[in-house]
């Protein structure tokens, strides 16, 4: 019997008593189609609406199932309070750690073009990467983060090819 992964069930907090009916409809779903819900690997996030000034008591804990304040979601980290800057923090730390590894390239001898594709097809990818899902959920100042890290990642390009033309 395979487990179930994967699989999202999002409740709405005006039917917060049914969370414990749903997931044994989950698990009853699994066991028709011949699969397992895996109940130690069962998370659970409570989202709050951050624009609200009143703080909401979540529910109590459901047994066996663990809460979380942010939830990996096919590659994006989404936390209760419905941002996106924890996973725009991961992906640029991890861009800046591809510029490393370009200028370490270049100084191998790559050329241009192929530090271009490299980048494109490495950095740009992972910025990019579902995007318009999470997007949404960023501020002013995350947009601002991003540009200015294109900004940086365009400059060392610039300074790269001024420093091999001499």
């Amino acid at each position: 019997m395979r487990s179930a992964d994967d699989t999202y069930l999002v409740i709405p907090s005006a039917n917060v008593d049914t969370r414990t009916q749903e997931i044994d409809n989950v698990a009853f779903w699994a066991a028709e189609n011949n699969l397992k819900l895996n109940v130690s690997k069962t998370t659970e996030i409570v989202f709050q609406n951050s624009r609200r000034r009143r703080v909401v008591t979540p529910p109590s804990l459901l047994p066996g199932i663990s809460r979380k304040n942010s939830l990996k979601i096919l590659g994006v980290k989404i936390t209760s309070h419905l941002s996106a800057y924890d996973h725009l923090r991961h992906v640029i730390s991890e861009s800046s750690q591809t510029l490393y590894a370009l200028r370490v390239l270049r100084h191998h001898g790559m050329t241009e073009a192929g530090l271009h594709a490299v980048f494109h097809a490495v950095v740009v990818a992972r910025l990019t990467y579902a995007s318009p899902a999470w997007s949404g959920f960023i501020t002013a100042t995350d947009r601002q983060r991003v540009d200015a890290f294109l900004r940086r990642s365009r400059s060392e390009a610039k300074a790269g090819r001024l420093a091999e033309a001499k």
